[in-house]
Parts: structure tokens; C-alpha cells; sequence
């Protein structure tokens, strides 16, 4: 375990590497551990979180799906979706929503597994034990393999950092104010206010 941090990371020998396939069959028998790989081939398991933590990812990914059942342009998704990300690496945000016509183009056999692509919005949620700078690095990732908006949201500073495509980073400090999906979801607000 890495001090400080609430994740392990194993490594493999080049040649011990997981395929996608190999990766998705072994999460399958692991259902209990959340984990991802990175585009190097580590594996990285992390622990569940706190009751806070995961309280807020619920209201948060609830909010997110009555605005898309509303909507339907869409689909949603929780913190135990995998994305096969077009960098090799396999990732799960807390929560991430994709256009109804992306979706509609994979194949049943790809729905049922990790979605091979990145979504077109993702939410990440900082537990007090996250490091700061690894999940900005992750947003990054997410970002660089086609996101087109994410939203990092850090509750124990009460901070919010908006990654767009070719932009920087956008930094707004207190959680009394609203957020906008912009076009990317048109019409859904996440009032911050409600989440503390």
C-alpha cells in the first residue's frame, strides 16, 4: 500500500501483462475489490469508501439519473462501470454519462463488458484519504482520451476543478454555487450546496 493512500498497486512482468479480456475475467472473479489498470498494465485496487463518501457519490449519481431519465439523450453510470479507454488504460469514475448514439453503436457483447470507450462526462469524488495530485492526473487522462467535460469535486476544501477539452483547468473554491453540464448535458444543474 502506498502511505496515505487507500490504494494498492501490483505489477506484473511485461510478459504477465492482462489483456482486456483477461483483465474484465479477472474483476469478474473479484467482484469484491474495486480496481482499475492503468495504460501500463498495473493494476491498482483500491478500498471501499466511508459512509460520507459514498453517501455524496449516491446523491451525485442520482441527481445525474433523473436528469437523464428526464432527458434521454443518454446513459448513465455509477462508480462500478469500467471504461477501456482508447490509451489501454481501464477506468471507473464515480459517475459518467456517454450520448445515447455512442452507446447504441457498441456491440451487445461490448455493453456487457468494459465499454471500449471514454465517456463524454465524468464526476470524480476526492475522499479525505485521495491524493490530490493523482486524481488530477487521472482527470487529465480522462480528458486526453476524449472526455469533453469532468468535474473533480474535493468536499473537505470544498473545491471543484472543471476540465474541458484544449482549455485549462477551471478552479472554483466554495461549495455554495451551482454547476452546469454546459452542452454537453444540456439542463442538468448539480447544486453543491445540497451535497455537503
Amino acid at each position: 500500500m502506498i502511505k496515505g493512500m487507500e490504494v494498492f498497486e501490483v505489477k506484473f512482468p511485461e510478459q504477465l501483462k492482462m489483456t482486456d479480456e483477461e483483465f474484465f475475467a479477472f474483476c469478474q472473479e473479484n467482484r469484491h475489490l474495486r480496481m482499475e489498470k492503468t495504460s501500463h498494465g498495473e493494476i491498482l485496487i483500491m478500498a471501499p469508501t466511508g459512509g460520507e463518501t459514498g453517501r455524496t457519490n449516491f446523491n451525485i449519481v442520482t441527481k445525474l439519473g433523473i436528469w437523464n431519465e428526464h432527458v434521454q439523450l443518454g446513459e448513465a453510470f455509477d462508480s462500478s462501470t469500467g471504461f477501456v479507454l482508447p490509451n489501454g488504460a481501464t477506468r471507473s469514475p464515480d459517475a459518467a454519462w456517454l450520448t445515447q448514439a455512442r452507446w447504441d453503436a457498441l456491440s451487445n457483447e461490448e455493453k456487457k463488458k468494459f465499454p471500449p470507450l471514454c465517456p463524454d462526462f465524468v464526476i470524480e469524488l476526492l475522499s479525505e484519504s485521495d491524493p490530490l495530485k493523482q486524481t488530477q492526473n487521472k482527470m487529465q487522462e480522462w480528458m486526453e482520451n476524449g472526455c469533453r467535460l469532468a468535474w473533480l469535486l474535493v468536499p473537505a476544501h470544498k473545491q471543484v476543478f472543471i476540465y474541458r477539452p484544449e482549455r485549462d483547468t477551471e478552479e472554483l473554491n466554495g461549495f455554495n454555487q451551482l454547476l452546469s453540464g454546459e452542452d454537453v448535458l444540456p439542463g442538468f444543474v448539480l447544486d453543491l450546496k445540497k451535497l455537503q
